[in-house]
């Protein structure tokens, strides 16, 4: 075999909050119908990698019941091999950590070369491209890089190259750099170089930015740099901005989901198509299979089996699967999570006060609400913003104020 795919995608992504209080991180929904590891699933897929092991462990039922026997990502076939891998001494203390773990499971598939991805980044890739210049430069480990802004390096792992692409500097997210270059947490490793780097590096919470690659830094250690739309997901504000781009004109679309040459596969539930009522009125939406809309709806995401009904008003905001948003109710900037009720004239996101949230400020402060599954908002209440509502909280009528947290 020529490369495994080992995709880590049991991280809680604590900083999705309420998004991920009953799923990891790569299972929440993005776009309307998918789940944010199936851009990484699709890329494996279209890049002809189809022996792929994924490395669970947080809350996996969710992500597991998604993936199944991988088959829309036509991974169940005679010559492909699917392996969801758990935890099974202890719970895993590092992103390395993890696949030092599985360390049986890569000697036994017997790949020359690794490539270790992230589930929870979207973005469209050719893989083979990577791999292809890996070898061509003789490369024990490549790793896949993208200039960020600078305000953002101290969240990556920040390099610096020679003129050959050679990697001669790392800092994994550094407080300090005048390099925006930034690792995407994409690494194809020579299979032998990996597992002679697990095995001998000690570290506590084993991790491939803070003890694998500074260790390799000075070998063959090369990169590659990806031009293409590339975006974490893991904030609410990064989340909601993400998911509301796909709504823009075809020409301003970072990211093309209508491209027949690369498509992003997904399990669907089997649901109605959408319906539009007479008196509805969209502008700049996605809305998946299922949903009806009777009211108005500007640009935002509705995932399947969302309701919308008349004289209801949804704008910049994502609404997740079988939401109902009753008559008369005013929902703006807001992330909605499943089966969720927003009652009778209600307000979510109202007021001019952006008061950060008590909680959280560092989740919440751009005047986001953020209200988590199964929660039933009563008929006239309003919300402020910045507020974070828990699953099945009981909401009294009334005002909510903004930055409130309610439990």
């Amino acid at each position: 075999m020529e490369t495994l795919a080992l995709i880590l995608a049991g991280g809680r992504g604590s900083r999705l909050d309420l998004l991920s209080e009953k799923r990891v991180k790569p299972a929440v929904p993005f776009a309307g119908k998918y789940r944010i590891i199936d851009f990484t699933l699709s890329n494996c897929s279209n890049s002809g990698i189809y022996h792929i092991g994924i490395l669970t462990q947080y809350l996996p039922l969710s992500l597991n019941e998604h993936i199944g026997t991988g088959k829309p990502w036509d991974l169940d076939r005679r010559d492909t091999k699917l392996s969801l891998l758990q935890p099974y001494r202890e719970w895993y203390s590092g992103t390395a950590d993890s696949v030092l773990q599985n360390l049986n499971y890569i000697k036994r598939a017997d790949p020359e070369h690794v490539i270790i991805l992230s589930g929870d980044h979207v973005y469209k890739m050719d893989y083979r491209k990577m791999i292809e210049k890996h070898k061509e430069k003789g490369a024990k480990l490549t790793i896949a890089v993208q200039e960020v802004p600078m305000e953002d390096t101290h969240r990556y792992g920040i390099l610096r190259t020679d003129k050959n692409d050679k990697i001669i500097e790392f800092q994994e997210k550094p407080e300090h750099t005048d390099s925006n270059l930034a690792s995407m947490g994409i690494y194809v490793f020579e299979t032998k170089t990996l597992i002679h780097a697990l095995e001998t590096i000690k570290a506590d919470n084993l991790d491939f930015g803070k003890h694998i690659i500074p260790e390799l830094i000075g070998g063959e250690v090369y990169s590659y740099t990806f031009k293409g739309y590339w975006k974490d997901v893991g904030t609410y504000d990064a989340y909601l901005e993400a998911n509301l781009e796909l709504t823009e004109t075809v020409d301003k679309v970072p990211l093309d989901m209508y491209d027949r040459t690369w498509r992003i596969y997904t399990r669907s539930e089997e649901m109605p198509s959408v319906k539009i009522g007479s008196k509805s009125q969209i502008r700049q939406a996605l809305i998946s299979n299922g949903s009806i809309v009777a009211g108005t709806v500007e640009k935002s995401v509705l995932s399947p089996g969302v309701i919308v009904h008349p004289t209801a008003t949804v704008k910049n905001s994502v609404i997740l699967n079988d939401t109902e948003i009753l008559p008369g109710a005013d929902v703006e900037n807001a992330i909605i999570d499943k089966n969720v009720i927003i009652g009778f004239n209600a307000r979510v996101g109202h007021g001019d006060d952006y008061t950060p949230n008590s909680e959280r400020p560092d989740l919440l402060k751009s005047g986001i609400n953020v209200i988590a599954k199964n929660v039933r908002v009563p008929d006239g209440t309003v919300i402020g913003r910045n507020c974070r509502i828990f699953s099945e909280a009981t909401i009294k009528e009334g005002t909510i104020k903004s930055g409130s947290t309610i439990k």
